[in-house]
Protein backbone atom coordinates (compact mmCIF):
# COMPACT_ATOMS: atom_id res chain seq x y z
CA UNK A 1 0.00 0.00 0.00
CA UNK A 2 1.22 3.64 -0.49
CA UNK A 3 0.22 6.22 1.47
CA UNK A 4 -0.01 9.58 1.35
CA UNK A 5 2.11 11.66 3.94
CA UNK A 6 2.09 15.48 2.20
CA UNK A 7 0.33 15.28 -1.22
CA UNK A 8 2.00 18.66 -3.10
CA UNK A 9 -0.02 20.12 -5.64
CA UNK A 10 -2.79 18.32 -7.46
CA UNK A 11 -1.21 14.89 -7.20
CA UNK A 12 -3.54 12.52 -8.81
CA UNK A 13 -3.94 9.19 -10.95
CA UNK A 14 -3.86 9.26 -14.80
CA UNK A 15 -3.31 6.75 -17.28
CA UNK A 16 -2.96 7.63 -21.09
CA UNK A 17 -6.42 9.13 -20.82
CA UNK A 18 -10.22 8.91 -21.68
CA UNK A 19 -10.68 7.92 -25.22
CA UNK A 20 -13.93 7.84 -27.63
CA UNK A 21 -16.37 9.78 -25.65
CA UNK A 22 -15.60 13.50 -26.57
CA UNK A 23 -18.96 13.86 -28.16
CA UNK A 24 -20.66 13.33 -25.01
CA UNK A 25 -18.64 16.63 -24.03
CA UNK A 26 -15.97 13.94 -21.50
CA UNK A 27 -12.40 15.48 -21.63
CA UNK A 28 -9.51 12.87 -22.56
CA UNK A 29 -7.68 13.54 -19.02
CA UNK A 30 -4.62 11.18 -18.56
CA UNK A 31 -0.93 12.42 -17.63
CA UNK A 32 0.60 14.98 -19.99
CA UNK A 33 3.83 13.14 -20.79
CA UNK A 34 2.40 9.72 -22.49
CA UNK A 35 6.45 9.09 -23.03
CA UNK A 36 7.06 9.67 -19.53
CA UNK A 37 4.53 6.62 -18.52
CA UNK A 38 5.40 4.36 -21.22
CA UNK A 39 9.01 4.21 -19.86
CA UNK A 40 7.66 3.83 -16.63
CA UNK A 41 5.86 0.72 -17.12
CA UNK A 42 8.18 -0.39 -19.57
CA UNK A 43 10.95 -0.71 -17.09
CA UNK A 44 8.23 -2.21 -14.47
CA UNK A 45 6.86 -4.45 -17.35
CA UNK A 46 3.66 -3.10 -16.48
CA UNK A 47 0.63 -3.30 -19.37
CA UNK A 48 1.16 -0.48 -21.62
CA UNK A 49 -1.87 1.80 -20.09
CA UNK A 50 -1.06 1.25 -16.50
CA UNK A 51 -1.68 4.31 -14.39
CA UNK A 52 0.54 6.27 -12.53
CA UNK A 53 1.03 8.79 -9.76
CA UNK A 54 1.38 12.44 -11.83
CA UNK A 55 3.38 14.38 -9.38
CA UNK A 56 3.06 18.34 -9.91
CA UNK A 57 5.47 20.39 -8.39
CA UNK A 58 6.62 17.91 -5.81
CA UNK A 59 6.62 18.99 -2.24
CA UNK A 60 5.06 15.59 -1.47
CA UNK A 61 5.76 12.54 0.75
CA UNK A 62 4.63 9.07 0.05
CA UNK A 63 5.15 5.88 2.77
CA UNK A 64 5.65 2.40 1.02
CA UNK A 65 3.93 0.07 3.86
CA UNK A 66 4.21 -2.60 1.22
CA UNK A 67 7.60 -3.78 -0.37
CA UNK A 68 7.66 -3.30 -4.07
CA UNK A 69 9.54 -2.33 -7.48
CA UNK A 70 8.80 0.94 -8.41
CA UNK A 71 9.73 3.89 -11.46
CA UNK A 72 10.64 7.64 -11.38
CA UNK A 73 10.52 9.45 -14.59
CA UNK A 74 9.18 12.66 -16.09
CA UNK A 75 11.01 15.44 -14.34
CA UNK A 76 13.78 16.28 -11.83
CA UNK A 77 11.88 17.08 -8.52
CA UNK A 78 14.97 16.27 -6.49
CA UNK A 79 13.37 12.74 -5.18
CA UNK A 80 14.52 10.79 -2.28
CA UNK A 81 13.67 7.34 -0.92
CA UNK A 82 14.71 7.84 2.76
CA UNK A 83 17.61 9.49 2.85
CA UNK A 84 18.74 8.68 -0.83
CA UNK A 85 18.92 10.50 -4.10
CA UNK A 86 17.01 9.43 -6.77
CA UNK A 87 17.17 10.03 -10.74
CA UNK A 88 14.38 10.00 -13.09
CA UNK A 89 14.67 7.02 -15.74
CA UNK A 90 15.05 4.25 -13.23
CA UNK A 91 13.30 1.21 -11.69
CA UNK A 92 13.84 0.99 -7.51
CA UNK A 93 13.02 -1.19 -4.85
CA UNK A 94 11.17 0.07 -1.60
CA UNK A 95 10.98 -2.01 1.51
CA UNK A 96 7.84 -1.60 4.03
CA UNK A 97 8.36 1.77 5.75
CA UNK A 98 10.41 3.71 3.83
CA UNK A 99 10.06 7.52 2.73
CA UNK A 100 9.19 8.60 -0.74
CA UNK A 101 9.99 12.12 -0.67
CA UNK A 102 9.86 14.89 -4.01
CA UNK A 103 11.39 18.79 -3.07
CA UNK A 104 10.85 21.15 -6.20
CA UNK A 105 12.44 22.04 -8.89
CA UNK A 106 13.11 25.57 -11.44
CA UNK A 107 13.52 23.29 -14.05
CA UNK A 108 10.94 21.25 -13.88
CA UNK A 109 7.28 20.40 -13.21
CA UNK A 110 5.72 17.11 -13.28
CA UNK A 111 7.66 13.73 -12.16
CA UNK A 112 5.70 10.24 -12.41
CA UNK A 113 5.64 7.38 -10.19
CA UNK A 114 4.80 3.93 -11.43
CA UNK A 115 4.41 0.61 -9.07
CA UNK A 116 5.23 -2.80 -9.96
CA UNK A 117 1.56 -4.26 -10.89
CA UNK A 118 -0.06 -1.25 -11.05
CA UNK A 119 -2.69 0.31 -8.50
CA UNK A 120 -5.82 -1.43 -7.51
CA UNK A 121 -8.19 1.04 -8.93
CA UNK A 122 -11.32 0.89 -10.62
CA UNK A 123 -12.23 2.27 -14.37
CA UNK A 124 -14.67 4.86 -15.30
CA UNK A 125 -15.52 4.46 -18.96
CA UNK A 126 -12.52 2.93 -19.91
CA UNK A 127 -9.73 4.90 -17.58
CA UNK A 128 -8.58 5.42 -14.61
CA UNK A 129 -7.86 9.03 -15.34
CA UNK A 130 -8.69 11.27 -12.59
CA UNK A 131 -11.18 14.11 -14.54
CA UNK A 132 -10.54 16.35 -11.31
CA UNK A 133 -13.40 19.29 -14.00
CA UNK A 134 -15.82 16.63 -13.76
CA UNK A 135 -15.08 15.18 -10.21
CA UNK A 136 -14.83 11.15 -11.59
CA UNK A 137 -12.21 8.60 -11.99
CA UNK A 138 -8.38 7.83 -10.59
CA UNK A 139 -9.34 8.20 -6.23
CA UNK A 140 -12.46 8.83 -5.64
CA UNK A 141 -12.62 11.68 -8.84
CA UNK A 142 -10.00 14.11 -7.37
CA UNK A 143 -6.51 15.05 -6.51
CA UNK A 144 -5.03 12.75 -3.65
CA UNK A 145 -5.04 13.73 -0.12
CA UNK A 146 -2.95 13.73 3.15
CA UNK A 147 -4.07 9.85 4.60
CA UNK A 148 -5.16 8.53 0.83
CA UNK A 149 -3.98 4.85 0.34
CA UNK A 150 -3.65 3.33 -2.99
CA UNK A 151 -3.19 -0.51 -2.60
CA UNK A 152 -1.11 -2.84 -4.71
CA UNK A 153 0.32 -6.11 -4.87
CA UNK A 154 3.36 -6.59 -2.78
CA UNK A 155 6.42 -8.42 -4.92
CA UNK A 156 10.42 -8.86 -4.63
CA UNK A 157 13.15 -6.98 -5.41
CA UNK A 158 14.15 -6.84 -9.29
CA UNK A 159 17.57 -5.42 -10.28
CA UNK A 160 17.87 -1.80 -10.84
CA UNK A 161 17.14 -0.89 -14.62
CA UNK A 162 17.51 2.61 -16.25
CA UNK A 163 16.04 3.86 -19.18
CA UNK A 164 16.87 7.56 -21.57
CA UNK A 165 14.48 9.98 -21.27
CA UNK A 166 14.31 11.67 -24.17
CA UNK A 167 14.64 15.82 -23.32
CA UNK A 168 12.39 18.17 -22.63
CA UNK A 169 12.44 21.43 -25.33
CA UNK A 170 10.70 24.97 -25.44
CA UNK A 171 10.73 24.65 -29.07
CA UNK A 172 6.89 23.77 -30.10
CA UNK A 173 6.52 22.84 -33.36
CA UNK A 174 2.43 23.22 -34.74
CA UNK A 175 0.42 22.67 -37.64
CA UNK A 176 -1.44 25.40 -38.99
CA UNK A 177 -5.07 25.50 -37.67
CA UNK A 178 -8.25 25.80 -39.63
CA UNK A 179 -8.97 29.76 -39.21
CA UNK A 180 -5.58 31.11 -40.18
CA UNK A 181 -7.77 32.73 -43.28
CA UNK A 182 -10.20 34.46 -41.19
CA UNK A 183 -7.50 36.16 -39.79
CA UNK A 184 -5.52 39.17 -41.30
CA UNK A 185 -2.10 37.29 -40.76
CA UNK A 186 -0.53 33.93 -41.63
CA UNK A 187 0.06 31.59 -38.55
CA UNK A 188 3.73 31.48 -39.15
CA UNK A 189 3.33 35.92 -38.21
CA UNK A 190 0.59 35.17 -35.22
CA UNK A 191 2.79 32.65 -33.35
CA UNK A 192 6.35 32.12 -34.78
CA UNK A 193 7.69 35.67 -34.99
CA UNK A 194 8.29 35.90 -31.05
CA UNK A 195 8.62 34.37 -28.26
CA UNK A 196 5.70 33.85 -25.83
CA UNK A 197 5.78 33.38 -21.68
CA UNK A 198 3.83 31.11 -20.18
CA UNK A 199 1.08 32.77 -17.75
CA UNK A 200 0.30 31.99 -14.33
CA UNK A 201 -3.29 31.18 -14.68
CA UNK A 202 -2.37 28.00 -16.92
CA UNK A 203 -2.92 24.32 -15.27
CA UNK A 204 -4.07 21.33 -17.42
CA UNK A 205 -6.78 22.32 -19.04
CA UNK A 206 -4.59 24.96 -20.83
CA UNK A 207 -1.59 26.67 -21.00
CA UNK A 208 -2.14 31.01 -21.39
CA UNK A 209 0.14 32.80 -23.18
CA UNK A 210 1.06 36.44 -23.80
CA UNK A 211 3.39 38.02 -26.10
CA UNK A 212 5.37 41.61 -26.84
CA UNK A 213 2.92 42.35 -29.55
CA UNK A 214 -0.29 40.17 -29.03
CA UNK A 215 -2.26 39.30 -32.04
CA UNK A 216 -5.62 40.59 -31.39
CA UNK A 217 -8.70 40.75 -33.21
CA UNK A 218 -12.40 40.56 -33.72
CA UNK A 219 -12.76 37.12 -35.48
CA UNK A 220 -15.94 35.16 -33.91
CA UNK A 221 -16.31 31.51 -34.92
CA UNK A 222 -19.02 29.09 -34.03
CA UNK A 223 -18.42 26.67 -31.08
CA UNK A 224 -16.45 23.68 -32.56
CA UNK A 225 -14.66 20.95 -31.10
CA UNK A 226 -11.15 21.49 -29.70
CA UNK A 227 -8.92 18.62 -28.30
CA UNK A 228 -5.72 18.81 -26.70
CA UNK A 229 -2.98 20.73 -28.79
CA UNK A 230 -5.47 23.03 -30.29
CA UNK A 231 -3.56 26.98 -30.30
CA UNK A 232 -7.07 28.76 -29.62
CA UNK A 233 -6.79 32.94 -30.81
CA UNK A 234 -8.94 34.84 -28.12
CA UNK A 235 -9.67 38.29 -28.77
CA UNK A 236 -6.90 39.50 -26.68
CA UNK A 237 -4.23 38.33 -29.01
CA UNK A 238 -3.22 35.98 -26.45
CA UNK A 239 -3.13 32.07 -27.53
CA UNK A 240 -3.99 29.58 -25.48
CA UNK A 241 -2.61 26.00 -25.87
CA UNK A 242 -5.37 23.55 -24.82
CA UNK A 243 -4.18 20.64 -22.74
CA UNK A 244 -5.16 16.81 -21.27
CA UNK A 245 -8.09 18.62 -19.26
CA UNK A 246 -9.33 21.08 -21.88
CA UNK A 247 -13.59 21.04 -22.86
CA UNK A 248 -14.42 19.24 -25.82
CA UNK A 249 -15.66 22.52 -27.89
CA UNK A 250 -14.58 26.26 -28.04
CA UNK A 251 -15.56 29.61 -29.82
CA UNK A 252 -12.12 31.15 -30.27
CA UNK A 253 -10.44 30.78 -33.30
CA UNK A 254 -7.88 27.97 -33.76
CA UNK A 255 -4.61 28.95 -35.67
CA UNK A 256 -2.55 25.88 -34.80
CA UNK A 257 -2.32 21.75 -33.69
CA UNK A 258 0.63 21.25 -31.42
CA UNK A 259 2.20 18.25 -32.92
CA UNK A 260 1.33 15.37 -30.86
CA UNK A 261 5.03 14.53 -30.25
CA UNK A 262 5.68 17.56 -28.67
CA UNK A 263 2.35 18.31 -26.34
CA UNK A 264 4.78 16.05 -23.78
CA UNK A 265 6.98 19.14 -23.16
CA UNK A 266 4.29 21.02 -21.82
CA UNK A 267 4.02 18.80 -18.74
CA UNK A 268 7.17 20.90 -17.85
CA UNK A 269 6.81 24.13 -18.41
CA UNK A 270 5.78 26.67 -15.33
CA UNK A 271 4.88 30.17 -15.15
CA UNK A 272 7.38 32.11 -16.46
CA UNK A 273 8.96 30.29 -19.09
CA UNK A 274 9.98 31.35 -22.81
CA UNK A 275 9.15 29.29 -25.29
CA UNK A 276 8.74 29.77 -29.72
CA UNK A 277 6.87 27.86 -32.04
CA UNK A 278 8.17 26.47 -35.29
CA UNK A 279 5.96 25.46 -38.01
CA UNK A 280 6.66 21.87 -39.68
CA UNK A 281 4.77 19.37 -42.26
CA UNK A 282 2.42 16.52 -41.86
CA UNK A 283 4.85 15.06 -42.50
CA UNK A 284 7.57 16.03 -40.23
CA UNK A 285 4.93 15.71 -37.18
CA UNK A 286 4.34 12.10 -38.47
CA UNK A 287 7.91 11.70 -38.66
CA UNK A 288 8.52 12.95 -34.91
CA UNK A 289 5.60 10.20 -33.54
CA UNK A 290 7.15 7.50 -35.26
CA UNK A 291 10.17 8.42 -33.74
CA UNK A 292 9.26 8.41 -30.51
CA UNK A 293 7.80 4.85 -30.78
CA UNK A 294 10.82 3.37 -32.32
CA UNK A 295 12.52 5.28 -28.88
CA UNK A 296 10.19 3.39 -26.90
CA UNK A 297 10.59 0.26 -29.31
CA UNK A 298 14.32 0.44 -28.45
CA UNK A 299 13.73 0.53 -24.78
CA UNK A 300 11.61 -2.34 -24.98
CA UNK A 301 14.20 -4.99 -26.83
CA UNK A 302 17.28 -3.61 -24.29
CA UNK A 303 14.96 -4.92 -21.11
CA UNK A 304 13.96 -7.71 -22.49
CA UNK A 305 17.60 -8.80 -23.98
CA UNK A 306 19.38 -7.88 -20.38
CA UNK A 307 16.29 -9.54 -18.60
CA UNK A 308 17.26 -12.54 -20.80
CA UNK A 309 21.20 -11.96 -20.44
CA UNK A 310 20.87 -12.08 -16.26
CA UNK A 311 18.74 -15.41 -16.14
Amino acid sequence: MLEVIKPGVQMCIQDLGRHGHRHLGVSQSGVMDPMALHIANLLLKNAPNTAVLEITVGLAQLKFTTATNFALTGGDLNARLDDTPLTPGWRYFSKPGQILSFASSSEALRAYLSVEGGFSLKTVLGSHSTDVQAGFGGFDGSALAAGDQLHYESCAAKSSAGALQPPYHKQIRILPGPHCERLSLTTQQLLCTQQWKVSPDSNRMGMRLSGSEPVTHQVSINSQAVLPGTVQLPPNGAPIVLLNDCQTTGGYPMVAQVIAADLRHFAQLSAGDMINFTLVTPAQAYQETQQQQYHLNQLRFALTHRDRSIS
